[in-house]
């Protein structure tokens, strides 16, 4: 019965946001608080709820420091010049627009942290996505499949917990795993070529030009309150509009000069190169303040809430100085530190649930005990395709310290290392990026002012795609 309910309430969930009916917070909320009281525990709703709240409470403090610290360096210009050398190298090209998400999401994802990697590359590829009228579901997407497969680097989180679970060394795991992962990446690369190549037919070969005409909405992350210059970019952008003639065909018509094209090149930042919140002397001290909390991140000197809470402290206090500038610039990033966080208290609710009436144990042990005998010997095999799903629909912590062990278990009675094992485990990671139980997707999602239900329709099955790639150059290199 608890089986068939948490199936039933994952799906109610997925449907009704996908459908837009329910709004993801009320969702995440309420769909469980229903189904609890069918279960019977509808008393202990409140223990399940300050369980799951307790159990997230420091990933919700380290998603709003976070969210803090790197608005307040794409506010100081920290991030400028990565921008200004993806977009030399994107111009005003969907196909190379796409690719450079995927190469920067992946770049980024090397500090084993999805919410920097979604923070970075949003604020980063927004404003081309919004100025050239791409999707933003591709943006979402894309960046969300490659992160998903950098996910893995022992740092991450899945490496770690499935060494933990099965008692084995993580490099042992991960290492032999790399040709796999290496073809899963070059997987989401293509396919951004592909997608790159469908928003290109669907939108045309644009010059800069056409895409500096005036709009009715001009996005320019990092402004923020306070910009001087040409405020929000809009007049600047009218400006050049006028000066090219005002119809975007300066190349054809003989109205825009080279002159007029570099200037377009300069002007088409995405961050407002003006913004009053620049602090350009204090450039070194803000990217030593950034590494050095990265690698301490790594190197886990600290608990990542505390150095990204120490971290927002310092970097407000230098940069500036003074209350009402800090006031300002938290106010400026208060809708998303309100957005994910309450996102992820009210997952803590759908969690909650799921583990405290019993869910996730009945759902996991029904799948196991229905694996055929016959598939005993291909237990790695049966690891991967069941981990694509289930790291969707489950926690990571859920998933390699509740599900793996049966696995690793079934297989050593049939002659399957638990190596095999661990690795193949890996293999649902790029889907498992874009799970609602997962409180980063929401950073991605509220930044990109994308719809959870629209990212979900439209990753899906992409990400479940590359799943498979790298679980079939898994099969192929003899690893799993």
């Amino acid at each position: 019965m608890l089986t068939i309910l948490g199936f039933t309430m994952i799906a109610t969930f997925l449907v009704l946001i996908m459908l837009k009916k329910m709004s993801p917070i009320a969702a995440l909320v309420l769909i469980p608080a229903l189904f609890c009281v069918f279960v019977g525990k509808g008393a202990k709703l409140g223990d399940y709820v300050i369980d799951g709240v307790t159990s997230l409470a420091p990933t919700a403090a380290m998603l709003m420091f976070a969210i803090v610290y790197f608005g307040v360096m794409i506010d100081v210009g920290l991030f400028d010049p990565i921008v200004r050398g993806i977009l030399k190298f994107c111009k005003a090209d969907p196909l190379r627009i796409v690719v450079g998400t995927a190469v920067l999401a992946a770049i980024v994802s090397l500090d084993g942290d999805g919410s920097t990697t979604f923070m970075i590359t949003v604020s980063a590829m927004y404003p081309l996505y919004k100025r050239l009228k791409m999707s933003l579901v591709v943006m979402t997407g894309v960046a969300a499949m490659a992160n998903g497969v950098m996910n893995t680097l022992p740092w991450g989180g899945p490496t770690a917990r499935a060494a933990t679970a099965l008692k084995l060394d993580a490099s042992d795991i991960f290492v032999p795993m790399i040709p796999a992962l290496a073809v899963g990446l070059l997987g989401v690369l293509a396919l951004s070529y592909v997608l790159g190549r469908r928003e290109r037919k669907r939108l045309g070969v644009l010059t800069l030009d056409d895409v500096l005409e005036p709009e009715t909405e001009t996005v320019l992350v990092g402004a923020g309150a306070g910009a001087s210059g040409d405020g929000d970019g809009t007049v600047a952008v009218a400006k050049k509009a006028a000066r090219t003639g005002g119809s975007g065909t300066g190349s054809d018509t003989g109205s825009g000069s080279d002159a007029d094209l570099s200037e377009a090149d300069d002007d088409f930042q995405g961050l407002d190169p003006h913004r009053a919140t620049l602090r350009p002397k204090l450039y070194w001290f803000n990217a030593l303040l950034t590494v050095t909390l990265l690698t301490a991140m790594i190197m886990e000197w600290l608990p990542i809430p505390v150095l990204f809470l120490l971290g927002a402290a310092l970097a407000l206090t230098v940069n500036f100085p003074h209350m009402p500038d800090q006031k300002a610039r938290l106010g400026a990033h208060a809708e998303n530190v309100l957005n994910v966080s309450g996102m992820v208290f009210a997952a803590a609710v759908f969690t909650g649930v799921l583990q405290g009436t019993g869910m996730v144990d009945h759902m996991s042990k029904w799948l196991v005990s229905n694996i055929p005998d016959g598939m005993g010997p291909h237990m790695a095999l049966v690891t991967g395709v069941l981990s694509i799903p289930l790291t969707y629909f489950m926690s990571n912590d859920g998933f390699y310290f509740g599900v793996l062990p049966v696995l690793a278990e079934a297989g050593q009675a049939h002659g399957v290392s638990s190596l095999e094992i661990a690795r193949a485990s890996l293999v649902g990671q790029p889907l498992h990026m874009s799970s609602p139980l997962v409180p980063a997707v929401y950073v991605l999602v509220g930044m990109a002012k994308v719809e959870f239900g629209d990212h979900t329709r439209f990753v899906v099955k992409w990400a479940a795609l590359t799943s498979l790639v790298v679980l079939g150059a898994g099969i192929l290199f003899g690893i799993i």
